[in-house]
């Protein structure tokens, strides 16, 4: 099996549940956010589940609080503590599962939205009319005094750059490699952004709706590096 990179959008917040566009406000997950976590967890997280702890090799999660959490509510059981933790969990609690070393990383915070952060796309559009400006795109047009399409695009695929030639390069060079799972945790706009960066598309023919606290999956074809691809529904590891 090719490598996998498993990108998770943090769990539900209160501004993410009103539709308010979030970047560098850090707010907590809801109660319900920090449930439905706790159940994907569960249910994919294991050595027969599709997120194998085992076969991870490294975890980027952002520097907001509410990606990191989400980290935390997955127990995959990483052996160093979190970096914004001062302890690790006692193994009793979380299990040693893996040794995949977590990096906080600027890499993968959310759009910076500027003068649009906390508004919702309504707000935003009615912004947007009574300047006498056309709807608005974020994929084309970014936003005004945050990050345009560019910005992201630069840090996103030297992120992409960096799993390959660190972590899965190699699997595919020497089949007696270790595996080279990667885990991502980070936000809406930018996990979209990052899958078509992955498999090398402009961020103008972004279609995918990445919901709070769900799960996708970025792999290879034909096991080859050269071919990144999107994997549509992700299966279960059996040994």
């Amino acid at each position: 099996m090719a490598p996998r990179c498993f990108i998770v959008r943090h769990g539900e917040t209160e501004w993410s549940l009103n539709g308010r566009h979030t970047g560098s406000t850090d707010l907590p997950l809801t109660a319900n956010g920090e449930k439905r976590i706790k159940a994907t967890g569960k249910a994919l997280v294991g050595n027969d589940r599709l997120i194998v702890p085992k076969n991870l090799v490294h975890v980027y999660v952002s520097p907001r609080h509410r990606a990191q959490r989400t980290l935390e509510l997955l127990e995959i059981g990483c052996r160093e503590r979190l970096p914004w933790n001062e302890a690790r969990n006692a193994e009793e609690h979380e299990p040693i599962r893996t040794e995949a070393r977590v990096e906080v990383t600027e890499a993968i915070r959310e759009w910076d939205y500027g003068d649009y952060e906390g508004l919702t796309s309504k707000q935003i559009r009615e912004m947007r009319a009574e300047k006498g400006e056309g709807p608005w795109n974020i994929w084309e047009d970014g936003c005004p005094g945050g990050e345009s399409p560019e910005d992201v695009m630069k840090r996103l695929d030297a992120l992409v750059l960096d799993i390959r030639e660190k972590y899965q390069r190699q699997c595919f060079e020497n089949p007696d490699s270790p595996k080279g799972d990667v885990l991502v945790v980070a936000h809406g706009h930018i996990l979209r952004a990052f899958a078509m960066r992955w498999i090398g598309k402009p961020l103008t023919e972004t279609s995918f709706i990445l919901e709070a606290g769900s799960v996708g999956t970025l792999s290879y074809e034909h096991h080859n590096i050269d071919e990144p691809a999107i994997i549509l529904g992700g299966q279960f590891v059996v040994e």
